[in-house]
């Protein structure tokens, strides 16, 4: 059984290493991600963000975070969304992105942002299925970052 649950800090080593094991499969660790990822709690949940964790059959395959922006434009960034590859195909990643995007509405955001790289396909596609279009304009922490998108709620 899939489900959708909010971050506990029993999800701590899942969200590290679920996220980790995604970002060097394309790409190398950076400053930004061992931040947020050895320090949830400091650096997303203390700021007034958000993490949501799914669980299959009651094992952490998932996770997506809200991290509250200081931004004049952007309410919350969507970030730090990874699914195990065992757990991969079965629509895990745009029930994340649904959940994170419907705590923003509630929470009354207007605008989210994301950052990412065009050769992954299938997040990008994913990313667009949940309402995001790309913008440009904007610079970032992580190199491995060459799109923007922003979604309206």
């Amino acid at each position: 059984m899939l489900e959708i649950v909010p971050y506990e800090t029993q999800y701590q080593s899942a969200f590290k290493s679920i996220n980790e094991q995604w970002i060097k499969t394309y790409f190398e660790m950076e400053e930004s991600d061992y931040k947020a990822l050895d320090n949830p709690q400091a650096y997303i949940l203390n700021t007034g963000g958000h993490i949501f964790i799914a669980l299959l059959d009651n094992i952490a395959v998932g996770s997506c975070a809200l991290i509250k922006m200081d931004h004049d434009s952007y309410d919350y960034e969507l970030a730090k969304m990874a699914v195990s590859p065992s757990a991969q195909g079965k629509k895990i990643g745009f029930l994340l992105g649904k959940t994170a995007l419907d705590k923003a509405k509630e929470l009354g955001a207007q605008k989210i942002y994301l950052e990412s790289n065009t050769k992954l396909k299938p997040a990008i596609a994913l990313y667009r299925k949940l309402g995001f279009q790309e913008i440009t304009g904007y610079s970032s922490p992580y190199q491995r970052c060459d799109i923007q998108m922003e979604c309206i709620l």
